[in-house]
Protein backbone atom coordinates (compact mmCIF):
# COMPACT_ATOMS: atom_id res chain seq x y z
CA UNK A 1 0.00 0.00 0.00
CA UNK A 2 1.54 3.38 -1.22
CA UNK A 3 0.85 6.50 1.15
CA UNK A 4 1.60 9.68 -0.79
CA UNK A 5 3.43 12.27 0.39
CA UNK A 6 -0.02 14.56 0.41
CA UNK A 7 -1.30 12.06 3.05
CA UNK A 8 1.81 12.11 5.01
CA UNK A 9 2.04 16.03 5.34
CA UNK A 10 -1.69 15.79 6.51
CA UNK A 11 -1.18 13.46 9.41
CA UNK A 12 2.41 15.03 10.45
CA UNK A 13 0.69 18.43 10.46
CA UNK A 14 -2.21 16.92 12.46
CA UNK A 15 0.07 15.60 14.23
CA UNK A 16 2.57 18.57 15.27
CA UNK A 17 -0.80 20.89 15.54
CA UNK A 18 -2.87 18.89 18.10
CA UNK A 19 0.56 18.36 20.19
CA UNK A 20 1.41 21.94 20.06
CA UNK A 21 -2.31 23.15 20.93
CA UNK A 22 -1.39 21.24 24.75
CA UNK A 23 2.57 22.29 24.27
CA UNK A 24 2.58 26.65 24.59
CA UNK A 25 6.39 26.14 24.84
CA UNK A 26 6.59 24.22 21.41
CA UNK A 27 3.83 26.03 19.73
CA UNK A 28 6.22 29.48 20.53
CA UNK A 29 8.85 27.67 19.26
CA UNK A 30 7.79 26.73 16.20
CA UNK A 31 5.01 29.41 14.94
CA UNK A 32 6.71 32.37 12.59
CA UNK A 33 7.60 35.52 14.24
CA UNK A 34 9.14 38.03 11.93
CA UNK A 35 11.22 39.73 14.67
CA UNK A 36 12.37 36.67 15.88
CA UNK A 37 13.64 35.19 12.65
CA UNK A 38 15.24 38.63 11.20
CA UNK A 39 16.60 39.34 14.35
CA UNK A 40 17.75 36.24 16.40
CA UNK A 41 18.40 34.43 12.79
CA UNK A 42 15.77 31.94 13.75
CA UNK A 43 14.61 31.54 9.97
CA UNK A 44 13.48 27.67 10.50
CA UNK A 45 10.30 29.26 11.71
CA UNK A 46 9.79 30.56 8.31
CA UNK A 47 8.71 26.50 7.82
CA UNK A 48 7.28 25.32 11.13
CA UNK A 49 4.85 27.97 11.65
CA UNK A 50 3.43 25.69 8.68
CA UNK A 51 3.19 22.81 11.08
CA UNK A 52 1.12 24.24 13.92
CA UNK A 53 -2.25 26.13 13.28
CA UNK A 54 -4.55 28.39 15.76
CA UNK A 55 -4.66 26.98 19.02
CA UNK A 56 -8.86 28.34 19.53
CA UNK A 57 -9.90 27.47 16.31
CA UNK A 58 -9.75 23.78 15.46
CA UNK A 59 -11.59 25.04 11.91
CA UNK A 60 -8.30 26.68 10.96
CA UNK A 61 -6.42 23.10 11.12
CA UNK A 62 -9.33 21.26 9.34
CA UNK A 63 -9.98 23.44 6.48
CA UNK A 64 -6.33 23.59 5.78
CA UNK A 65 -5.44 20.25 5.45
CA UNK A 66 -9.11 19.29 4.11
CA UNK A 67 -8.52 21.78 0.85
CA UNK A 68 -4.52 19.97 0.85
CA UNK A 69 -5.55 16.50 0.65
CA UNK A 70 -8.26 17.24 -2.19
CA UNK A 71 -5.90 18.84 -4.56
CA UNK A 72 -2.60 17.87 -3.25
CA UNK A 73 -3.45 14.34 -4.04
CA UNK A 74 -4.22 15.96 -7.81
CA UNK A 75 -0.94 17.95 -8.29
CA UNK A 76 0.93 14.86 -7.04
CA UNK A 77 -0.56 12.41 -9.13
CA UNK A 78 -0.08 14.71 -12.12
CA UNK A 79 3.48 15.36 -11.27
CA UNK A 80 4.70 11.42 -10.81
CA UNK A 81 2.70 10.81 -13.84
CA UNK A 82 4.41 13.58 -16.14
CA UNK A 83 8.12 13.13 -14.36
CA UNK A 84 8.04 10.26 -12.36
CA UNK A 85 10.30 10.09 -9.51
CA UNK A 86 11.56 13.47 -10.25
CA UNK A 87 7.87 14.73 -9.46
CA UNK A 88 7.49 14.17 -5.38
CA UNK A 89 10.62 16.88 -5.41
CA UNK A 90 8.51 19.42 -7.80
CA UNK A 91 5.78 18.74 -5.14
CA UNK A 92 7.38 19.25 -2.37
CA UNK A 93 9.45 22.58 -3.72
CA UNK A 94 5.94 24.00 -4.46
CA UNK A 95 4.43 22.98 -1.04
CA UNK A 96 7.72 23.81 1.01
CA UNK A 97 8.69 27.20 -1.39
CA UNK A 98 4.26 28.36 -1.08
CA UNK A 99 4.94 27.98 2.58
CA UNK A 100 8.08 30.06 2.75
CA UNK A 101 6.90 33.09 0.01
CA UNK A 102 4.00 33.38 2.03
CA UNK A 103 6.18 34.98 4.63
CA UNK A 104 8.42 37.53 2.59
CA UNK A 105 5.36 40.49 3.19
CA UNK A 106 5.26 39.87 6.73
CA UNK A 107 9.09 39.55 7.35
CA UNK A 108 9.42 42.71 5.41
CA UNK A 109 6.44 44.52 7.56
CA UNK A 110 7.17 43.72 10.89
CA UNK A 111 10.81 42.59 11.07
CA UNK A 112 11.01 45.28 13.97
CA UNK A 113 7.45 43.85 15.47
CA UNK A 114 7.74 41.77 18.51
CA UNK A 115 4.33 41.15 18.88
CA UNK A 116 3.98 40.03 15.23
CA UNK A 117 2.90 35.91 15.09
CA UNK A 118 1.48 33.76 12.62
CA UNK A 119 0.72 30.08 12.01
CA UNK A 120 -0.85 27.68 9.52
CA UNK A 121 -0.33 26.23 6.64
CA UNK A 122 -2.42 28.26 4.50
CA UNK A 123 0.42 30.02 2.05
CA UNK A 124 1.68 25.96 1.17
CA UNK A 125 -1.61 25.26 0.14
CA UNK A 126 -2.68 28.01 -1.88
CA UNK A 127 1.00 27.51 -3.55
CA UNK A 128 -0.91 23.52 -4.16
CA UNK A 129 -4.74 24.87 -4.69
CA UNK A 130 -2.69 27.31 -7.58
CA UNK A 131 -0.86 24.49 -9.20
CA UNK A 132 -3.91 22.94 -9.98
CA UNK A 133 -5.17 25.83 -11.55
CA UNK A 134 -2.33 25.68 -13.72
CA UNK A 135 -2.53 22.22 -14.28
CA UNK A 136 -6.36 22.09 -15.16
CA UNK A 137 -8.10 25.72 -15.63
CA UNK A 138 -11.24 24.82 -17.30
CA UNK A 139 -11.31 20.89 -16.37
CA UNK A 140 -13.70 19.44 -14.23
CA UNK A 141 -14.59 22.61 -11.47
CA UNK A 142 -14.22 24.07 -8.03
CA UNK A 143 -17.25 24.02 -5.69
CA UNK A 144 -17.75 26.72 -3.69
CA UNK A 145 -18.60 26.24 0.37
CA UNK A 146 -22.62 26.60 0.93
CA UNK A 147 -22.85 27.00 -2.98
CA UNK A 148 -24.00 24.34 -4.63
CA UNK A 149 -22.38 25.09 -8.09
CA UNK A 150 -18.73 24.59 -9.56
CA UNK A 151 -17.03 26.79 -11.45
CA UNK A 152 -13.80 26.78 -13.59
CA UNK A 153 -11.01 26.46 -11.45
CA UNK A 154 -9.40 29.64 -13.29
CA UNK A 155 -11.76 31.38 -12.96
CA UNK A 156 -12.64 30.25 -9.13
CA UNK A 157 -8.77 31.63 -8.66
CA UNK A 158 -9.10 34.70 -10.18
CA UNK A 159 -12.02 35.36 -7.78
CA UNK A 160 -9.69 34.17 -5.09
CA UNK A 161 -7.56 36.80 -5.65
CA UNK A 162 -9.74 39.21 -5.87
CA UNK A 163 -11.50 38.26 -2.50
CA UNK A 164 -8.13 38.04 -0.82
CA UNK A 165 -6.79 41.89 -1.81
CA UNK A 166 -9.76 43.01 -0.71
CA UNK A 167 -9.81 41.73 2.81
CA UNK A 168 -6.33 42.75 2.85
CA UNK A 169 -6.42 45.80 2.24
CA UNK A 170 -10.20 46.18 4.39
CA UNK A 171 -7.97 44.69 7.08
CA UNK A 172 -9.70 44.47 10.65
CA UNK A 173 -8.85 40.68 10.76
CA UNK A 174 -6.82 37.83 11.92
CA UNK A 175 -6.06 36.28 9.03
CA UNK A 176 -2.65 37.38 6.71
CA UNK A 177 -4.36 37.39 3.02
CA UNK A 178 -1.49 38.64 2.05
CA UNK A 179 0.24 34.98 2.67
CA UNK A 180 -2.51 33.53 0.74
CA UNK A 181 -2.03 35.86 -2.31
CA UNK A 182 2.11 35.18 -2.39
CA UNK A 183 1.29 31.34 -1.73
CA UNK A 184 -1.15 31.34 -5.08
CA UNK A 185 0.90 33.09 -7.35
CA UNK A 186 3.92 31.46 -6.31
CA UNK A 187 2.26 27.77 -6.81
CA UNK A 188 0.99 29.37 -10.01
CA UNK A 189 4.09 30.28 -11.60
CA UNK A 190 6.39 27.51 -9.93
CA UNK A 191 4.49 24.95 -11.87
CA UNK A 192 4.01 26.81 -15.51
CA UNK A 193 8.04 27.75 -15.37
CA UNK A 194 9.48 25.04 -13.59
CA UNK A 195 7.29 21.89 -14.97
CA UNK A 196 8.34 20.52 -18.60
CA UNK A 197 5.11 21.34 -20.78
CA UNK A 198 3.11 22.46 -18.31
CA UNK A 199 3.15 26.38 -19.82
CA UNK A 200 2.11 25.36 -23.13
CA UNK A 201 -0.75 23.03 -21.72
CA UNK A 202 -2.06 26.19 -20.07
CA UNK A 203 -1.77 27.80 -23.03
CA UNK A 204 -3.13 25.81 -25.11
CA UNK A 205 -5.94 24.91 -22.37
CA UNK A 206 -6.84 28.67 -22.42
CA UNK A 207 -6.61 29.34 -25.68
CA UNK A 208 -9.14 26.36 -26.85
CA UNK A 209 -11.89 28.14 -25.12
CA UNK A 210 -11.53 31.15 -27.31
CA UNK A 211 -11.85 28.68 -30.21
Amino acid sequence: MNISITLIIVIVTVIVSLSANSKPELYSKLLFNPYQVFHKKEWYRIFTHGLIHDNNNIFHLGFNMYVLYSFGNAVENILINHMAGVGLLYYLLIYIGGMAVATIPALIKHQDNYNYNSVGASGAVSAVLFSTIAFVPFSGGIGIMFIPISIPPLVFGVLYIIYEMYMQKRGGTNIAHDAHIWGAIFGFLFTLIFVPDAFMNFLSQLLSVFN
